[in-house]
């Protein structure tokens, strides 16, 4: 399997279905793995790919909807589509109220289940890419002084050079080093970018 090929991961406790997805998903070009269990799934380890999850919702030992709230939990970049036999509304409803792409009645429309991969594997992509550039960010981050760490959240303030001097107790040639040096490590062009780099780094919480 190539380490950029989207994969489909479909997890049902019925063969047939295991099987008739795998060939629809295969000619699409995607790379589908099956599993007969949510445990089966969960103990595969994650990868790092453009991926969506096709999952039925009732299942002998963790459900669907279980299995949604762990993915959602260690899998962020992961979408879930739900086929099910025995769906009903107050099911769907909570299942698209936590993030599912789609809520599919077998025997289910192969477009629409189609158009439903191709909207998660677009969805996933993205907030892998988010993921990554997170993760590469605390790596900079990481790298910078407790000084440099100062220095930068005092830049996002909006404060001169002269102002952090006042406020750090230093010249404000030294502030300069600092600054220079935090620019460099934070890979950061101006300060518009440092300030998209700290909203990333330190979310706002919500409400």
């Amino acid at each position: 399997m190539s380490r950029d090929q989207p994969v489909v991961f479909v997890v049902d406790d019925d063969i047939s279905v295991r099987e008739s997805l795998e060939l629809l998903i295969r000619n699409e070009g995607w790379e589908p793995e099956l599993f007969a269990s949510a445990q089966a799934f969960l103990d595969r380890p994650a990868v790092s790919v453009a991926s969506c999850l096709v999952v039925d919702l009732s299942m002998p030992g963790i459900n669907g909807l279980e299995l949604q709230q762990r993915v959602a939990a260690q899998r962020v970049w992961m979408p879930i589509i739900f086929i099910t036999g025995h769906g009903n509304v107050p099911t769907s409803v909570q299942a698209m109220k936590a993030g599912a792409v789609e809520f599919l009645m077998k025997p289910f429309n192969t477009d629409a289940l189609l158009s439903a991969v191709r909207q998660a594997l677009d969805q996933s992509h993205a907030s892998l890419v988010e993921v990554m550039e997170r993760r590469a960010l605390h790596k900079c981050y990481a790298t910078l002084t407790r000084r440099e760490r100062e220095v930068l959240n005092l830049v996002v303030a909006g404060r001169l050079n002269k102002q952090i001097a006042g406020e750090l107790g230093v010249n404000e040639v030294t502030v300069k080093a600092h600054r220079g040096r935090m620019m460099r490590k934070m890979e950061a062009n101006s300060v518009a970018d440092l300030v998209k780099m700290a909203a990333k780094l330190h979310p706002e919480p919500r409400g």
